[in-house]
């Protein structure tokens, strides 16, 4: 019996062996820059961090799939480098010999990748999945709608074009007042012009509706035909 139970995990062993391989179907290569995200705060990598690594992959399976059933057992590292990079494969929990489809891990790492990267520390450019392409943000929605800022700011214009335009005509108003003013200043001044000869002030001669001389009017009276 012992012999059998010995015999079946070899066999299980070599064929997780066979199916987590550089270059494998559906593995995966990650590549992790510990010591150029966190420089001084750097953390070994070692069975542990293996362990949480396992951890998440398992996680971002179940979570992908709520049917899912994946193990921590389920997820094979293999070529471990002291840089560190690694090759992982998840394999099927029902058969145990054969591995999940490269497409699903890779949606189920894409939708759980900032939980992964949270978990250690790091971002798409210090984790990487070599085969995965780097989730992008989603896109930062501003708090007030855009429609709304273009209203705003067009209001605005509008609200600047009608004072320009007020400050303009009362500014055209006053300067029409100004030199309509000047212009009646200038003809009464005109009017009341008084000429000054031999130092005795004498009025100005209206030529068209003439002048009466007072010294002919007299001797007009003296000699009047009776």
């Amino acid at each position: 019996m012992l012999r059998v139970l010995l015999l079946t995990l070899s066999v299980v062993a070599i064929a997780h062996a066979e199916l987590c391989e550089p270059d494998a179907q559906n593995a995966f290569k990650v590549r992790l820059s510990i010591k150029t995200a966190l420089g001084d705060n750097a953390y070994a990598w070692d069975a542990n961090e293996e362990y949480l690594f396992k951890a998440m992959v398992a996680f971002a399976m179940r979570r992908y799939s709520s049917k899912s059933t994946t193990q921590i057992s389920n997820v094979l590292l293999c070529n471990v480098t002291d840089r560190v990079s690694f090759w992982f494969v998840v394999t099927d929990s029902s058969k145990n010999v054969t591995t999940v489809p490269g497409s699903e891990v890779e949606a189920a790492i894409r939708m759980n990748r900032n939980r992964i990267n949270s978990a250690f520390l790091l971002s798409d450019k210090t984790l990487q999945f070599l085969k995965i392409t780097s989730t992008l943000s989603p896109p930062v929605e501003p708090s007030t709608p855009v429609w709304l800022i273009v209203f705003g700011v067009v209001l605005c214009l509008i609200v600047v074009g009608i004072v320009f335009l007020i400050f303009a005509g009362i500014q055209q108003r006053k300067k029409k007042n100004k030199k309509s003013t000047e212009r009646e200043n200038l003809e009464e001044k005109d009017e009341v012009t008084v000429t000054v000869e031999n130092g005795i002030p004498c009025e100005v001669l209206d030529l068209k509706a003439g002048h009466i001389n007072g010294v002919f009017a007299a001797d007009d009276e003296r000699f009047t035909s009776l």
